[in-house]
């Protein structure tokens, strides 16, 4: 069993070609969101494309929660933003959830034999897990859908987390994988996540705190994991 780190949706394709176990990687915030959501109690949530489809999912689900953001932010009508420090509410509710780049990449990968959602906040758990199956894996750095070339830095430093944690051979990304395991090593994720330009972003919305919450490493062991294809999009149940 090896490892390959793809960014994007060049990474959802090969896992889904090659029959990998597809991870996908979006450590500012998406996937630090939904494993503390788990953390907190929720019963399922939905990954949906959209903002319509997400406010259609609460009116169809009354008892419904909606976490998400566009450019940062909650936008109208959503329930909570997509920040891992305010999923207390979710305990024994089913959850909308939509995100810029991670849950678009989640549904860009659903075909693939395993598709999960990790980063540091629960890299040892899916360590242990993917430890279970045969199954090359390739870990999906989310980057940025809409502008492939802007800096995915917090992702590939996550990535190279759990890949360090699992001891693999690294197969596709091998280079880039070196690159960032040395600056870990030097720097250290909280350093780095602290200096990705995403965190800038995050910044200008006075969403800051955010940054050192999800550059915690291990604090969940909750594993989100697409289970089916529904109406309103991708649904997740923990591992």
């Amino acid at each position: 069993m090896s490892i390959n780190i793809i960014e994007g949706i060049a990474g959802c394709h090969f896992a889904r070609e090659h029959n990998c176990t597809a991870i996908v990687v979006d450590a500012l915030r998406a996937s630090c969101t939904a494993t503390m959501l788990f953390e907190a109690g929720a019963q399922s949530i939905t990954l949906v494309p959209d903002v319509p489809t997400a406010l259609a999912f609460k009116q169809n689900n009354p008892d419904s929660l909606i976490f998400g953001e566009r450019k940062g932010l909650a936008p109208e009508g959503f329930d909570f933003g997509n920040s891992p420090r305010t999923v207390s509410a979710a305990k024994d509710r089913i959850i909308a959830f939509t995100t810029s780049n991670g849950t678009a990449l989640m549904l860009e990968a659903w075909g693939a034999p395993e598709l999960l959602m990790a980063t540091v906040t629960n890299a040892s758990a899916v360590v242990q897990h993917i430890a279970l199956y045969e199954h090359d894996i390739v870990l999906i750095p989310a980057g940025n859908v809409e502008d492939p070339s802007f800096s995915a830095q917090e992702d590939w430093v996550a990535a190279s987390v759990i890949a360090m944690s699992a001891g693999l051979e690294i197969g596709e990304g091998a280079e880039k994988y070196e690159y960032w395991s040395a600056r870990i090593e030097l720097q250290g994720v909280d350093e780095l996540f602290d200096s990705a330009p995403h965190s800038s972003n995050l910044r200008a919305v006075n969403l800051e705190s955010d940054i050192a919450y999800c550059a915690q490493v291990n604090i969940g062991t909750a594993i989100p994991r697409a289970t089916a294809l529904v109406n309103f999009g991708l649904v997740l149940e923990q591992v």
